[in-house]
């Protein structure tokens, strides 16, 4: 039974799109100091650390971890190993704010993936919704200027969000399917360290392919100190946390309007760390993006 919207529980579903922003403005400041794929090894490795003291018997030989394997493979492969890794990518060539704004697009790609992969039927408000919710992100890839748009210049940043989207949306799908052992899903830190387990495998193989395609180089410094710590504690595991019992409380649809808040605190915090103003055409796009979602989600 879902209970009403506290400001309690409005606090615990506002700290994650937070702390998500600040990845996307850390990632964006990251740049030239760390390579991207090697900057989300790090995150997880450092979190997996952090993880390992309350989730250590999750590990041991019998676990329930074990017969579960492929599924937590799979998982592991889109949520830890590909999707902020793509993130990162992005942030090479994108602002935070585009990426962010892409980003929240997400509910979009579900239904249709969930449609084409899954089975799931669209209504036509759904149908109108996502159609309102990919104007808006056609809206930022073609800076606002719809010719620009027809000419298809993207730069690498909007295809690689737009792919870390699309993973994402996946990893979705597949993390609401039946299958998790109880003493996992009802966990959130087993669930996670399930997923960290095999997506450390992942994002390390990806990072040894960065490194052996082309020189790479870390410029260690408190900086980059204090960044690994940043994405690992906060937005790795702290919003996980807070997001998991905001929507223990007052179920997923009131919880995802919340998450549409990450675009507006990536464009805040960009302005005044990164002196990235926003855009006309960025308050548009969040307009369609999240009048889109309000569409598809109503009854």
């Amino acid at each position: 039974m879902h209970q009403r919207l506290t400001p309690a529980t409005a606090g615990l579903l506002v700290l994650p799109p937070l702390l998500w922003a600040g990845n996307a403005v850390v990632g964006r400041m990251m740049v030239g100091l760390v390579p991207p794929i090697t900057l989300n090894f790090l995150r997880w490795a450092l979190a997996f650390v952090l993880l390992l003291p309350v989730t250590a018997s999750l590990l041991r030989r019998g676990g329930p971890l074990w017969p579960q394997w492929r599924r937590f493979a799979v998982l592991g492969l889109l949520g830890v190993g590909a999707y902020n890794a793509l993130q990162y990518l992005a942030l090479k060539t994108s602002t935070p704010l585009n990426v962010t704004l892409v980003a929240a697009s997400t509910p979009a790609f579900m239904l249709g993936i969930g449609a084409v992969w899954f089975g799931q039927r669209i209504t036509r408000r759904q149908l109108l919704g996502a159609t309102m919710s990919i104007t808006g992100v056609l809206v930022v890839l073609g800076r606002g200027d719809w010719e620009l748009l027809a000419q298809v210049r993207l730069v690498p940043g909007d295809f690689f969000i737009l792919l870390a989207t699309a993973a994402w949306a996946v990893y979705s799908w597949l993390l609401v399917r039946p299958g998790d052992p109880p003493e996992i899903r009802s966990d959130w830190a087993a669930l996670l360290m399930a997923q960290m387990v095999f997506g450390l495998g992942w994002s390390g193989l990806f990072a040894a392919g960065e490194w052996a395609a082309e020189p790479q180089r870390i410029a260690w410094g408190w900086p980059v100190v204090a960044a690994l710590g940043y994405v690992a504690l906060g937005p790795a595991i702290l919003a996980y946390r807070s997001w998991g019992l905001g929507v223990q409380r007052v179920g997923p649809t009131i919880a995802g309007f919340f998450s549409n808040l990450t675009p507006l605190f990536a464009g805040v915090l960009s302005a005044a760390l990164l002196g990235e103003m926003p855009h006309l055409y960025h308050a548009a796009a969040f307009v369609l993006i999240v009048g889109g979602i309000v569409v598809s989600s109503r009854r």
